[in-house]
């Protein structure tokens, strides 16, 4: 026996995009981009840091290679 389609009788989108995000959705991905920026302006707070940042390092460097 065949079974119906149902058949919209208007179309599903009217030509606008209409997608409702949560506040998370945008929340947390800016909450993280926050905090990994924040880590790396300020590297001592990160537990895990060595005891001198590479960008540090870096810097020392061209300053050494300037100074020649």
């Amino acid at each position: 026996m065949p079974v119906r389609t149902h058949t919209w009788p208007h179309p599903a989108t009217t030509g606008g995009v209409d997608i409702g995000l949560p506040w998370w959705a945008l929340a947390l991905p800016a909450l993280a981009f926050v905090t990994l920026l924040a880590l790396i302006l300020n590297p001592s707070d990160a537990h895990a840091a060595s005891a001198t940042p590479a960008v540090t390092q870096l810097l020392e460097r061209a300053q050494q290679l300037l100074a020649r």
